[in-house]
């Protein structure tokens, strides 16, 4: 008997019938839906935009997320993509520079950072899961209604170029990002904190000559952070929370000379901010669900839990996410079943590192952002953040986080 004979939706409907929904194509998204069609499960995978080409998205790829890529096999192709390695991150403050995270005396197989596009990582595993006949990838599919019956949920009405279709599904997983669409319409409720910050995301150009990874510039009541992104510099230029209209109401060239006070090394190139439309405003949010499921649907990543920018936790948090998800619930899901219980077992796994992590970005962004965006104060960074020893540590949170997942 098939898989379809077996499914245990009841009487077959019109729409297309799966084992596992995904909604939405990040990098939870799209490595969940790999591991789950590796295991033999048909899973489909809805992304609302027609490709994965998106300005300002989190281009790093932590030492814990290519463990797991090596653990598929997966490491070795990913690394053959253009990318940029990140083996230190590094600031600058009124007391010189120092070294925030050195990565390469890590005991693992991948002591750096790998910076690559989002967008290609994403076509790099969606391509992968192309192999597996029972992986289907929906793009410009736009979730417009989950379909619930009996209280649970058993897949989505989603809008695509042809016009509404159904998805039926064993289990729907949200994996939609900090905009979650499954989240609302699946009213759950989130326990917000309040980030004192927001980011101004701009390109400048990159210059051979250039440092390379990551820098923090800190002054004159500025953040300012430089991400290597090939032949470009992607600049987050930290502001005050709310502030964004005062600073665009000052004018380019107020923006301009506050990136040159606080990276001088940048006023040869600041001119090529020419128009606010090259000025992208991430307002900082960070929360949390109470709860991450309900029959019939499971909310992981950003979806789950809003992760602020700092310290870069978000894609980390995401793919373990995604990891505890397949290895949870692959053999519910190949059983026919899955328990509101399974759902709460990964609720359980993943709830506990994302409160740490969250309290931890917390505590920097009240003692050293909040601090950094006053102009009247000097930033003054602990000294035993320049002790060796000590730099081990926030180096293992930026890598693996709390509480890493690898594949069973």
């Amino acid at each position: 008997m098939s898989q379809e004979e077996m499914h245990p939706l009841g009487e077959k409907k019109p729409g297309e019938q799966i084992t596992c929904c995904v909604v939405g194509a990040g990098p939870a998204g799209a490595v969940l839906a790999y591991m789950l069609a590796r295991k033999g499960i048909s899973v489909a995978l809805l992304e609302a935009h027609l490709d994965f080409d998106r300005d300002f998205r989190g281009d790093t790829i932590h030492p814990s997320i290519l463990e797991v890529m090596d653990e598929l096999g997966l490491a070795d192709d990913l690394l053959k993509l253009p990318h940029t390695r990140l083996d230190s991150m590094s600031a600058q403050g009124g007391e010189g520079p120092f070294t925030l995270a050195d990565f390469s005396h890590l005991k693992t197989k991948f002591p750096f950072i790998a910076f690559m596009p989002q967008a290609r990582f994403l076509a790099f595993i969606t391509d992968q899961a192309k192999r597996f006949p029972n992986f289907h990838l929906h793009l410009g599919a736009r979730v417009e209604e989950v379909n619930e019956e009996d209280g649970v949920v058993r897949g989505v009405r989603y809008r695509a170029q042809d016009g509404m279709q159904e998805l039926r599904a064993l289990l729907t997983v949200g994996a939609d990002g900090r905009f979650s669409r499954l989240r609302r319409l699946g009213g759950f409720e989130a326990v917000a904190s309040s980030p004192p910050m927001d980011v101004l995301w701009f390109r400048l150009s990159r210059k051979p000559e250039d440092s390379h990874g990551v820098q923090a510039r800190f002054g004159s009541g500025h953040v300012l952070i430089e991400l290597e992104r090939e032949e470009q510099w992607q600049i987050g230029f930290v502001i005050v929370k709310g502030t964004f209209q005062e600073f665009k109401a000052a004018g380019l060239e107020a923006l301009r000379q506050a990136i040159t006070e606080t990276a001088p090394e940048l006023a040869d190139r600041v001119s090529e901010l020419q128009d606010w439309h090259q000025v992208s405003v991430l307002s900082v949010e960070a929360d949390r669900l109470t709860r991450w499921y309900k029959p019939g649907l499971l909310l992981i990543g950003d979806a789950a839990h809003v992760m602020s920018p700092v310290g870069g936790n978000g894609i980390n948090y995401a793919v373990m996410d995604a990891v505890a998800t397949a290895n949870l619930l692959s053999e519910p899901l190949l059983s026919g079943h899955v328990s509101e219980d399974d759902l709460a077992r990964v609720q359980h796994r993943r709830e506990r590192p994302t409160q740490i992590i969250q309290a931890i970005v917390n505590q920097m962004q009240e003692r050293l952002i909040k601090s950094a965006l006053d102009p009247d104060k000097q930033v003054q960074v602990p000294r035993f953040l320049r002790w060796p020893v000590v730099r081990e540590i926030p180096a293992r949170i930026v890598a693996f986080g709390i509480r890493p997942e690898h594949v069973q």
